[in-house]
């Protein structure tokens, strides 16, 4: 049967025939049906929430860096369905899952949106399908998640159903790379697997990378990511270490960047935020202890990292005592709510967590962002607020401006001119200012 079944899903992904199913229409899912349907695919889009599903099916985008016009051209196109109802996968030939993998109350792996996701589909599965797990993982998550899952409904895993590891690499607010042009990485569970899932996704990306497992290419990713937290976390600690020092840590940095080989820039900021980052360092370190492993540089890492809002609140309150004010019962405006600037998620973003320390200590505490009119529902963190309008006149109200998401929207000149204290996290402000604390 392996021939066969190959074989279909080989001839129809080469003709695009296939049909693609991409489950979670999120800040991966959404950029990548759009990617499919223009490569020639037609895309069923599978959602829970059906407010996203609405949305789509009527034209509009609920993603800032994805306009209407791109939705409704690949509606007009006939090729974009959307739905709620998981029975509709056996419609499709392949199947992408791009759902959150979050971390528990105690830093563990949390993977019921994976788990969940597979089980829903399963009753709904038949032969001759391939199956692609997006969702950032620790390595084995594929295998013995999603892959027992389908043995244990009673499909042969490189004959009858075919699974792959792809790890998502989308950027949003990334103008120099698109969900095209990114490479992509492709680990198989069989050879069969591997070479199904990389024809699929060299017919809608530039550059296919596969490697020879689920593990290494769930590891991979992994790695990209740990990479960062952990050089980032060096530059955040080196950023303590010089402001005791008196050291601008962003001269600093510009200058060690001009050495053309052997150093990569990093910079430092109020927290580690967005989707992964903040995340998967915790995947790797929680499996390696099931190895008798312990990670102490990456741990060492996220608590450098995890404890830069409570370090912006210090230099906070140091800057309103040298002007005789006191944090409690301060007015401080928060500019920027998104985890990082120009783009509309605030996942992780330490600016909230920021926020809620700033409540906790007494403060009147505002927020101004031109991605979020007003606070977005969260599962640990609730404001009942409206965005301030950045005028002279409000920037003039408060005690305090804390630069937290330096979007290029804000009128920074402006705000010099005009506040009584800005505290800076981004190094936005790069000459001195009597009125400007850099963090």
């Amino acid at each position: 049967m392996i021939e066969n079944a190959r074989e279909q899903l080989s001839h129809s992904i080469r003709t695009r025939e296939a049909r693609i199913g991409i489950v979670g229409l999120g800040y991966v899912g959404l950029p990548l049906v759009l990617r499919f349907i223009e490569a020639g695919y037609h895309v069923l889009g599978f959602d829970i929430d059906a407010k996203k599903v609405e949305y789509l099916n009527g034209g509009k985008s609920f993603i800032k860096h994805i306009t209407d016009d791109q939705v409704r051209q690949a509606l007009d196109t006939g090729a974009l369905e959307a739905t709620t109802h998981f029975s509709r996968a056996r419609e499709a030939d392949a199947l992408i899952i791009c759902v959150p993998t979050p971390l528990g109350s105690h830093f563990e792996p949390d993977l019921s949106f994976v788990t969940g996701t597979v089980e829903s589909l399963t009753p709904f599965l038949r032969a001759g399908q391939l199956i692609s797990l997006e969702s950032t993982t620790y390595p084995g998550t594929t295998d013995e998640e999603v892959g027992t899952r389908l043995r244990d409904a009673g499909f042969s895993v490189g004959e009858d159903i075919f699974l792959v590891f792809s790890p998502e690499r989308e950027d949003p607010g990334n103008a120099n790379f698109s969900t095209r042009t990114i490479p992509k990485i492709v680990g198989g569970a069989t050879s069969a697997c591997l070479d199904l899932g990389v024809a699929l996704y060299q017919s809608v990306i530039d550059t296919v990378v596969p490697v020879s497992s689920l593990r290494v290419a769930e590891m991979a990713k992994l790695l990209e990511n740990i990479y960062r937290a952990v050089n980032i976390g060096l530059v955040n600690e080196l950023k303590i270490v010089a402001d005791r020092m008196g050291i601008d840590i962003w001269e600093v940095i510009d200058a060690a960047a001009t050495k053309p080989f052997g150093f990569t820039p990093f910079y430092p900021g109020p927290g580690l935020g967005g989707h992964c980052i903040p995340i998967d360092p915790f995947y790797l370190t929680w499996k390696a202890r099931e190895y008798g492993v312990h990670t102490r540089f990456i741990e060492l890492a996220g608590e450098v990292n995890t404890g830069m809002p409570e370090w912006v609140i210090s230099k906070v309150t140091a800057a309103l005592n040298e002007r005789r004010k006191s944090l409690k019962g301060s007015k401080i405006l928060v500019l920027g709510l998104a985890y990082k600037k120009n783009v509309d998620d605030a996942r992780e973003s330490p600016s909230v967590e920021i926020m809620e320390l700033l409540r906790a200590k007494g403060v009147e505490v505002s927020f101004a962002d031109p991605f979020f009119p007003r606070f977005p529902h969260k599962r640990k963190h609730t404001f009942d607020l409206s965005a301030v309008t950045v005028t002279p006149e409000s920037i003039r109200e408060v005690d305090c401006v804390l630069i937290a998401t330096d979007h290029d929207a804000f009128d920074y000149e402006m705000i010099q001119r005009n506040s009584q204290l800005i505290v800076d996290t981004r190094g936005r402000y790069r000459t001195i200012h009597d009125n400007v604390v850099k963090c």
